[in-house]
């Protein structure tokens, strides 16, 4: 894909995110896009945010679960860049009008003490890198029409990050064993899902070093104070204006976050 088709389409992705519509999935329109390709504009989507005066925080690892590889039909997570604008206090509500067709992931976010660069990187360097963890909600959004993506599309559109709220309480993941550690999910008092770490690529300190090493491949590394959601350990839930949703994790504490229109 030459580059001026490459701005064309990160553009129109900004454009969708500031204007709250939906555009044609990109792989309707563009059957030879590769992943490298949709990285590509990712970063001049990312570009405008930037430029616009927000700032980078953190990444994001999506693609996690072998149910959503399949879907998808790839083999590997994939990842988005966490900016400033898109982080909401525990507690603040969050506007389901300032999102298009925003669905909830309950995780645990990383935050990192000191820069880590791979390739190389080892769960067990995650660790020492890691000053704490925390329960968290990612609201995903779809900026492609209907929720009807491939790899590429939600490549593209940022991972389909929309914005993110972590919790308050937080602990050294030495202390704990976040492949075993359970998550129950509520929503408006219901139980909904339940789950362990291991379904994040068999423990989220393992996604994180996939996501350093993936990074570093391309001369990136994460730095210390960086915000990294580890994927997923919930499925995808809907929400609409009045929903509330809380997540525990075992050992860890919970995070709530709640809607409104």
């Amino acid at each position: 894909m030459d580059a001026s088709t490459i701005q064309r389409y990160g553009d129109e992705l900004y454009q969708a995110l500031i204007h709250r519509e939906a555009v044609t999935p990109l792989t309707e329109r563009e059957p030879g896009i590769t992943i490298d390709d949709a990285y590509q504009i990712q970063l001049r989507m990312i570009q405008h945010r930037l430029d616009a005066g927000e700032r980078v925080v953190g990444k994001k690892i999506g693609v996690t679960s072998k149910v959503v590889m399949d879907m998808l039909g790839v083999n590997q997570p994939d990842f988005g860049h966490l900016l400033s604008g898109m982080a909401y206090d525990e507690g603040q509500p969050i506007s389901v009008g300032s999102l298009i067709a925003p669905r909830a992931e309950a995780e645990v976010a990383f935050i990192l003490a000191r820069d880590l660069e791979g390739p190389g990187v080892t769960a067990a360097d995650v660790l020492r890198a890691t000053d704490c963890v925390m329960p968290c909600f990612e609201i995903v959004d779809s900026r492609i029409r209907d929720w009807k993506i491939r790899i590429q599309d939600t490549v593209a559109d940022n991972a389909s990050c929309g914005v993110f709220t972590l919790g308050g309480v937080r602990r050294s993941p030495r202390d704990l064993d976040l492949a075993l550690a359970g998550m129950v999910l509520e929503k408006n008092g219901e139980v909904i899902s339940t789950s362990t770490g291991a379904s994040v690529q068999g423990s989220p300190v393992n996604a994180v070093a996939w996501l350093a090493n993936t990074l570093g491949r391309l001369g990136i590394a994460l730095k210390a104070g960086d915000v990294i959601l580890s994927g997923s350990q919930s499925p995808l839930v809907p929400v609409a204006a009045g929903d509330s949703l809380h997540c525990s994790v075992g050992g860890l504490g919970s995070a709530s976050v709640r809607f409104v229109a």
